[in-house]
């Protein structure tokens, strides 16, 4: 019987995961757009909005509320949802550095190497350029077997 490797990664790393795991499908990262533009709706005004039944947006808001990107707050029988905030902020550095340090790293690349001439290649290979005949073409066949 196989074993599974657990490999343990820092808090932060395991934070980020978790939110991308959470964003990682269309219509969370649309009801994420939607509470960015106004930050308190309901399930009934979400459901309006995105045209999937209210059961299946209910499983995706239960998602984003998982991981924690999603303030929730109960007012008499409606169930109010918001962004969690500081949730946001830690994958908005995160990406911040990200993107810094890549674009950092390929600016450094170009300094350091000079730009590789491109070869060019014919874009395609024509059969006509070695002069081949199809034998099984009706015009062919009349060519290769003159009577």
């Amino acid at each position: 019987m196989g074993t599974t490797k657990k490999q343990d990664f820092d808090q932060e790393t395991t934070a980020i995961a978790a939110i991308c795991k959470a964003l990682g499908h269309p219509t969370r990262m649309q009801i994420m757009t939607l509470l960015w533009t106004k930050n308190s709706r309901t399930c009934g005004e979400i459901v309006s909005l995105i045209p999937l039944a209210q059961s299946t947006i209910s499983k995706h808001l239960q998602e984003l509320k998982k991981a924690d990107l999603l303030h929730v707050k109960n007012v008499g029988k409606k169930t109010i949802y918001s962004i969690e905030v500081e949730k946001m902020q830690i994958l908005k550095k995160y990406l911040t550095n990200y993107l810094s340090n890549k674009l950092l790293s390929k600016e450094a690349e170009i300094a350091i190497l000079p730009p590789t001439p491109k070869i060019h290649k014919r874009d395609k290979l024509h059969l006509k350029d070695f002069n081949y005949q199809f034998p099984s073409k009706k015009g062919n066949a009349a060519q290769s077997n003159p009577e």
